[in-house]
């Protein structure tokens, strides 16, 4: 059996609008590289990465999701199991803006209950064609409480940076659920004592009838002599 070459393996997803940039901003990750002739993702994509944090050597199986709504089927089965999801839209694209409140409410429906999110304004480069101010990302990022960062997979803005803090952010709650486990593994268990009490009670009862019988036995002895 080949040896396990991580420690740890965190499966990310990256979901929005079709041509938001998506592929760019994983090919940008995993590969340091950038193409501008990516046909749109059909149905799902994925790539492996891996990256050291805390001491410990994570893989990431970061899952590239078709952003066309004939997809949705088939890419929405791929929420479940989900640790992390990045939620992309184009900063030039108000209409890709719009549909994160739909890409939130799939993750609701169809992912765990504990993945973490981030939001993402992909293309930050293109500032001449900027149509989403990056206030308007901040606050939908505050309003649902994730992170948020603006970048770009043409000039390498913020990319790695996201997928670290969003691994990070995910191995930080799995330490919190670790230790929270472990500590309660080693709470005193008081149903033991609890479950012995009525044995030990009916036990002494036991013993004051014995000593009982025994003084009237004696008492009739007496008196028939």
């Amino acid at each position: 059996m080949a040896k396990k070459t991580y420690d740890l393996l965190f499966k990310l997803l990256l979901i929005g609008d079709s041509g938001v940039g998506k592929t760019c901003v994983l090919f940008r990750f995993s590969d340091d590289a950038f193409n501008t002739t990516f046909i749109s993702t059909i149905g799902i994509d994925f790539k492996i990465k891996t990256v050291e944090l805390q001491g410990k050597k994570i893989k990431l199986q970061i899952w590239d999701t078709a952003g066309q709504e004939r997809f949705h089927t088939i890419t929405t089965s791929y929420y479940r199991g989900a640790m992390g999801i990045m939620l992309v839209y184009d900063i030039t694209n108000a209409k890709s803006f719009e549909n994160i409140s739909k890409w939130l409410r799939n993750i609701d429906e169809h992912a765990n209950e504990d993945v973490e999110r981030m939001l993402l304004g992909n293309k930050c480069d293109m500032e001449d064609k900027r149509v989403v101010p990056k206030a308007k990302g901040e606050q939908i990022a505050r309003e649902h409480g994730i992170r948020f960062f603006e970048t770009s997979a043409k000039a390498n803005i913020n990319i790695e940076k996201a997928f670290l803090t969003l691994a990070e952010d995910i191995l930080r709650k799995a330490g919190r659920a670790s230790a929270a486990a472990e500590q309660q593994q080693q709470q005193p268990s008081f149903t033991h004592t609890n479950a012995h009490t009525p044995t030990h009670t009916h036990s002494l009862s036991l013993t004051a009838n014995s000593n009982r019988l025994a003084l009237l036995t004696c008492l009739m002895s007496f008196l028939s002599h």
